[in-house]
């Protein structure tokens, strides 16, 4: 015959229907009240039907009260089988991972999981899944994203070099300026939009291929937008062409968008419109030009990629009147949702001096 259990003598009948009533977990509100009737004197079979469970199982609940108390009650997550990967091997893991895969050694240009479980059998003679092999990518802060483009010849260290030089850049432009003058940061660029259009990913049912409208025919325009991120405002203009001229009335547009007083150091490519002795600098604005070959550098970048995300793919243009109104509505959409200027726009490293 089983042994009789008996319950601690910290808890009574009262006080575990009090817990019970702050509870907020339905199966542990069960169980206290079914433990509850025995320690006013009720019978274990009385408690099961109390708790709709088997006397075998209120025994079980008993040692889990007596063990951790009323927190015991509560269904815990199973935790699983041990993992097959150490954590040096997870190290290890991490950094071929992030240091991407040696085509010529591992024969292809991406990490796939079933390239790396064949990595880990090869690497450690571990045999894992595919599923295992995920969730241990995402246990390291790994997830599946796009990567940004990077052009062959650039060189990072003249980026690093850029940001680091740039409170001092900085300074020196506040220096040229009357005492008092605010500075503000701008950035510019050019997107071109025509007829021969962008198809975004969209939302679809697994197993399907969505289509979207996709035209060959190749009229455009350009827009050229500049923002200032920390206060949320921009200027910018359509044009048919990318030229000295066209960049001309782009300067012009961003100096009436200049606060009263405030001067701004406007940030941009090497584009030849852009470097060109020709173009007449307004007297509001300084340009400060980016490294060569880094358009990540530049947040304009990303919010054209938001604008043909949200707006501007997917799409057919009908003519050039057609694309100049879809960039124009655009750009207004944009300028008209000044926080996702500062959420897209602010670049840390170009705002802390």
């Amino acid at each position: 015959m089983t042994k009789a259990l008996s319950l601690r003598s910290d808890f009574d009948g009262p006080a575990l229907r009090k817990l019970a009533k702050k509870a907020t977990d339905a199966a542990q509100v069960r169980r206290l009240l079914a433990l509850a009737s025995i320690y006013d004197g009720g019978s274990r079979q009385a408690a099961s039907e109390i708790g709709s469970a088997t006397v075998q199982i209120v025994r079980d609940w008993v040692l889990r009260l007596n063990a951790r108390g009323p927190e015991g009650l509560i269904n815990g997550k199973a935790p699983g089988g041990q993992s097959k990967l150490n954590d040096t091997q997870r190290q290890v893991l991490s950094k071929i991972v992030e240091s991407g895969p040696i085509p010529a050694v591992h024969g292809v240009v991406r990490w796939r999981r079933k390239d790396l479980v064949q990595w880990l059998f090869q690497e450690f003679k571990i045999t894992l899944d595919e599923t295992t092999v995920g969730r241990e990518l995402k246990a390291l802060g790994f997830a599946k994203l796009s990567a940004r483009p990077r052009h062959y010849a650039q060189n990072e260290l003249e980026g690093e070099l850029f940001k680091k030089n740039f409170p001092t850049a900085l300074a020196e432009i506040r220096a040229r300026c009357p005492p008092g003058t605010d500075l503000e940061i701008w950035w510019a660029d050019e997107a071109r939009i025509g007829q021969k259009n962008k198809i975004t990913r969209r939302w679809a049912r697994r197993g399907t291929r969505p289509s979207a409208p996709h035209d060959q025919r190749t009229m455009w325009a350009y827009i050229f937008g500049a923002i200032c991120p920390k206060k949320g405002k921009g200027a910018g203009i359509v044009l048919p062409f990318c030229d000295t001229q066209a960049m001309q009335e782009h300067l012009a547009e961003i100096s009436r968008a200049v606060d009263p007083g405030a001067h701004a150091v406007l940030i941009l490519d090497r584009a030849g419109w852009h470097v060109t002795p020709k173009l007449k600098v307004p007297d509001n604005i300084t340009l400060m030009f980016l490294p060569p070959r880094s358009p990540e550098l530049n947040p304009v970048e990303n919010l054209s990629q938001f604008m043909r995300d949200n707006w501007l793919s997917n799409r057919i243009f009908n003519d050039y009147e057609d694309i100049v109104d879809h960039c124009c509505h655009a750009w207004k959409t944009l300028i008209d949702q000044p926080w996702k200027i500062m959420s897209i726009g602010m670049r840390q490293w170009a705002h802390r001096s």
